[in-house]
């Protein structure tokens, strides 16, 4: 049987100037950050959540990706729209017709 899942404790950091924290160094090894990355802060009920944006980007993919499944549609529909919204945007304000 596997052991259960123990919750991670929490870690206690200080503000520093201008709101400035250090995420623990096991923090940081065990999501991949790295100095320059980028994080997304969200105030949540609980406090702050603090997600590598990767991450934040990887989900926002993922409804995306789920939202056209839904509609019967795939990344290729969606571009060859966008395309043609384009061309007719073009002609319209430019009257240039695109091939």
């Amino acid at each position: 049987m596997a052991a259960p899942e123990r919750t991670p404790q929490p870690k206690l950091v200080r503000i520093q100037e201008k709101g400035q924290v250090t995420l623990p160094a096991d923090v940081r090894r065990k999501l991949g950050l790295k100095k320059g990355d980028l994080v997304s802060v969200t105030q949540t009920e609980d406090g702050i959540l603090i997600t590598p944006q990767e991450v934040m980007a990887n989900k926002l993919l993922d409804q995306i990706g789920n939202a056209l499944r839904e509609r019967g549609l795939t990344l290729d529909d969606l571009i060859e729209s966008g395309r043609e919204i384009r061309g007719k945007i073009v002609q319209e304000k430019y009257g240039i017709k695109t091939p």
